[in-house]
């Protein structure tokens, strides 16, 4: 996990896992109220998010809901974490939407990521040129507000390639490496970043052509996966046009897991996979 802490992600993470062990017990808030002594409407603030969760509280809830020990020295370990108000994400307040801001610090936390992206190089992975061509070509930014945004984003990437704690593991589709964006030079410059990644080792990278057949991740598009360790159960995220969906729910998390089960099985292996890029930049 990285030693800074987005507030508003630890916040919302914290608050799921709180929700999460009271429902399992079947115990209102009212309930949990009574039984530990916390107002009910502080209760419900600690598991919307909407304001920081003491350790002490985190810990009295847990117990109430008959949360094993180890789970419960865990949650008080994170909710005891140096959330920084001013974490390097405060630059970009005014910019990225809240959904964005609460994904990016899930990922200063998570332990493992799967990504799938069929149209685009994935964010994490994007050089400086290719990330500005592709923010520009937006039109939910402003020109004034393009090069802030590529800027984030490199900043975003730069962090998670610096940390040796994160297993990353992404499929992308070959339309991602086809589609022109900003200038020839550009797009040779993005497939011999992904080589360089896809020869280190760090990120197991995968591509996923028209002919390796259908997949399941068809109806949904790109979306991740993120695991936490501490006891906590995983999250996936997929952004719509203005908005983003989190999904916690255990059943419908194993969904997205079976997904990706299928693109890493369709998919070519890393090998293979940096073959064909190499090939693709003499094409």
């Amino acid at each position: 996990m990285d030693t800074q802490v987005d507030p508003l992600a630890l916040r919302w993470l914290l608050g799921v896992e709180l929700s999460r062990h009271r429902r399992a017990v079947q115990l209102s808030l009212s309930e949990l109220a009574a039984t530990t002594g916390i107002g009910k409407p502080k209760l419900g603030h600690m598991e919307s998010g909407r304001y920081h969760q003491a350790p002490d509280d985190v810990q009295v809830v847990l117990h109430a809901c008959g949360v094993p020990a180890t789970t419960v020295q865990q949650l008080v370990t994170l909710a005891a974490a140096r959330a920084d108000a001013k974490s390097w994400l405060s630059r970009w307040t005014d910019l990225i939407p809240g959904f964005l801001r609460t994904y990016v610090g899930l990922l200063d936390m998570a332990e493992r990521l799967f990504t799938f992206e069929p149209m685009v190089v994935p964010g994490l992975l994007q050089s400086r040129d290719y990330a500005q061509a592709l923010t520009s070509a937006n039109r939910f930014y402003r020109p004034d507000q393009a090069q802030s945004f590529a800027e984030f984003r490199q900043v975003r990437a730069s962090r998670l390639a610096a940390r040796h704690d994160l297993t990353f593991q992404t499929v992308i589709g070959e339309a991602a490496i086809r589609t022109p964006v900003g200038e020839p030079s550009i797009r040779q410059a993005q497939l011999e970043h992904l080589i360089d990644v896809a020869r280190g080792g760090r990120v197991t990278l995968q591509l996923l052509r028209p002919e390796d057949g259908p997949h399941q991740a068809s109806a949904i598009g790109q979306f991740a996966l993120l695991e936490f360790g501490h006891g906590i159960r995983p999250v996936a995220y997929t952004e719509l046009l203005d908005d983003a969906i989190f999904v916690h729910d255990l059943d419908r998390v194993r969904t997205y897991q079976w997904v990706a089960d299928n693109l890493r099985e369709l998919a070519l292996p890393p090998a293979e996979t940096l073959t064909h890029l190499q090939a693709e930049l003499t094409r």
